[in-house]
């Protein structure tokens, strides 16, 4: 079986775009937290840019499916968590350059 690792799944769930902003989820920081356990189930915390975001249940589904396509994962639970709140500030430095902040 494949190992695992946090960075892989990064990297996987990076692939999911929001679709407003056009770039990847992880890119923006709506990715909060991946844990892997010793089984290969992979729990990720998410968030999106805000309570109304239309987009919401395609991001979902997304990164369900971005995750259970990495080799090796077992299990895959995505929480979406409103707290703390998403800002630009949660942004990697190349994403806030590319959308101007």
């Amino acid at each position: 079986m494949s190992e695992v690792t946090k960075q892989i799944v990064l990297d996987a769930l990076n692939q999911v775009e929001d679709p407003e902003l056009m770039m990847g989820i992880v890119d923006i920081g709506l990715v909060y937290e991946v844990e892997i356990d010793e089984a290969k189930n992979v729990h990720a915390t998410y968030s999106l840019t805000s309570m109304g975001c239309p987009a919401g249940p395609h991001i979902a589904s997304e990164i369900d499916r971005a995750i259970r396509e990495v080799p090796g994962v077992n299990e895959v639970e995505a929480e979406l968590v409103w707290s703390p709140p998403w800002t630009p500030e949660r942004m990697s430095e190349d994403a806030k350059f590319a959308l101007g902040f």
